[in-house]
């Protein structure tokens, strides 16, 4: 059932990315990873919220939990996008892009994180 629960999620979680992404890229243009970076870092921030509430109130059964944090959120953030995206910046010969990239993904997904787990306990 658990593996069921994972499937959904992650269903829910690429599809969620996708017309995120779609949206993004209509707003912002494709000159910069913007759809990538906005759904890693919200998938940081859920991430944060869910492991504030389990820790604070045991929120969500062990099943839930394994839906939302492996199937939802792996299915809505992307490593290996993000990966590709930082590669084709070096090969393009823009190092400084490549890097600005990578700082803005690290510190911005740390940054989420905290604050929905802060958020949560807060709430808490």
């Amino acid at each position: 059932m658990t593996t069921l629960a994972v499937a959904i999620g992650g269903a829910l979680g690429a599809v969620t990315r996708y017309v995120i992404a779609v949206r993004i890229y209509g707003s912002f243009g494709i000159g910069f990873p913007w759809g990538t970076l906005f759904v890693n870092v919200i998938g940081c921030l859920i991430l944060g919220a869910i492991y504030g509430l389990v820790e604070e109130r045991n929120a969500f059964s062990p099943q839930l939990r394994t839906a939302i944090t492996v199937g939802f959120i792996g299915g809505l953030t992307t490593f290996s996008t993000f990966t590709y995206e930082y590669w084709l910046y070096l090969r393009e010969g823009d190092p400084i892009r490549a890097m600005a990239y990578v700082a803005l993904s690290l510190v911005l997904g740390l940054a989420a994180f905290t604050a929905g787990h802060g958020a949560a306990v807060a709430a808490s």
